[in-house]
């Protein structure tokens, strides 16, 4: 796991003083260029680690060597425990977590115990359901990353069977909650939702890195495109004044709302990447919101309501409750 080997590296400049690549790279038993992208990881989550070129240069943390972690300060101290805290759940880095509190001064020994206990990760949705069941491919997805891997990997589209594909891990995106891979592939850069991957496979082979790849350029465009999708269509209605909050949050951003109109009622703009789509997310709120335009959502929402009625009709709606 990465956040182990990230602890046993801060642990390891804290003994030397001053290291480099290929010291690190033998010592914790990987490739030289994952014991880079490891002290590079340091530096970014704000520990005080630099590089220094030239002869007789190497990796330090700043201060010069020290035996223990007394170089670091409590908000360093309390970042480092924020971030690995949360991921302590196998005993391997449980473990190293403990090492790592001995090695603090006592007076920020009960800080970084806190900060372990600050975060909990919740393996389930509000309907019980896993949502961490793709915690293994997770795991060897961060390693091909980490070590610039090809793997294939065993995918199940929407509505499509499971298949399997050949392609260059670049790096691994959390977004509301869902973990995505940034990969590429011969058709360019895609991704994959990491709880439809069914299988990771190294290759062996070295990933083809884009030139001046990034990853947060990449992830903006890739999911500007989608989000892009999902504003195609627009339509103007008008909300009854008790459903615009349920409108709000069942859409989030996809509703604008415009001023109250003269019955009360309030005029909003909804966006959605189909008419058929929109009119399907609209329907559930029957005449508590009216579409004005477009004619093709309008149409839509009529077959909806047709079907609904061919199938239901004849049938008494229940009391509303406190009747």
């Amino acid at each position: 796991m990465r956040a182990d080997r990230l602890v046993a590296t801060l642990l390891f400049l804290q003994e030397r003083g001053r290291v480099t690549v290929p010291e690190v790279a033998a010592e914790l038993e990987v490739s030289e260029r994952t014991a880079r992208r490891d002290l590079e990881a340091l530096a970014a989550a704000g520990i005080p680690v630099y590089s220094q070129r030239g002869r007789g240069g190497g990796w330090s943390l700043v201060g010069g060597a020290r035996t223990n972690l007394t170089g670091l300060t409590a908000d360093e101290i309390r970042a480092l425990f924020l971030v690995t805290g949360p991921l302590s759940a196998t005993p391997e880095l449980r473990t190293t977590l403990r090492k790592l509190v001995r090695a603090l001064p006592p007076t920020m020994r009960a800080q970084a115990q806190a900060a372990t206990r600050a975060g909990v990760v919740d393996a389930t949705d509000w309907s019980r359901n896993a949502v961490t069941a793709d915690a293994a491919h997770r795991s060897a997805l961060q390693g091909a990353v980490v070590d610039g891997i090809r793997v294939r990997l065993g995918y199940a589209g929407v509505g499509k069977p499971v298949g399997e594909r050949t392609v260059d891990p670049l790096g691994l995106v959390a977004k509301a909650g869902v973990d995505y891979l940034v990969a590429g592939t011969d058709k360019g850069l895609r991704t994959f939702r990491l709880s439809r991957v069914t299988s990771v496979e190294p290759t062996g082979e070295p990933v083809t890195r884009p030139p001046d790849f990034d990853l947060a350029t990449a992830w903006r465009t890739l999911s500007g495109a989608f989000q892009d999708g999902m504003h195609a269509v627009t339509a103007r209605a008008r909300v009854h004044p008790d459903t615009l909050a349920l409108l709000q949050r069942f859409l989030g951003g996809r509703v604008r709302v415009g001023g109250p109109l003269p019955d009360g009622w309030t005029e909003v703009w909804v966006d959605g990447p189909a008419a058929k789509a929109l009119a399907g997310h609209l329907a559930g709120l029957g005449a508590r919101v009216e579409v004005l335009e477009p004619p093709e959502v309008r149409q839509w929402l009529a077959r909806i309501a047709a079907e609904l009625t061919g199938m239901y009709a004849g049938e008494e709606p229940p009391e509303p409750h406190g009747r």
